[in-house]
């Protein structure tokens, strides 16, 4: 039977990333819930290439953007300022 593997997965307001530095021993998700935590991922190297990475980055706005909700459009946007900065300076390469 033939089995899919997702990189990364949106279940219930969180991100679940394929923890890429065990593989190939075993397929571990690991489970973010802010831009900061995304950011922290793609440092440790949990999740690696261009486009993937910037997947990943877009789903940490996302999620800074959903928790928002309710905020005036000045918090919004310092905040959201905010994840962009953390996630663009997160790349370990290049």
């Amino acid at each position: 039977m033939e089995q899919s593997v997702e990189a990364l997965c949106w279940e219930n307001g969180h991100l679940e990333i394929l923890n890429q530095r065990v593989l190939p021993a075993r397929f571990e998700y690991l489970i973010f819930n802010s831009a900061i935590e995304v950011a922290e991922g793609i440092r440790s190297m949990v999740v690696r290439g261009a486009p993937i990475i910037g997947c990943a980055s877009a789903y940490g706005v996302a999620m800074e953007a959903q928790r928002l909700r309710g905020t005036t459009p000045t918090e919004f946007a310092s905040i959201i300022d905010e994840a962009f900065k953390v996630l663009t300076e997160s790349r370990p390469t290049a």
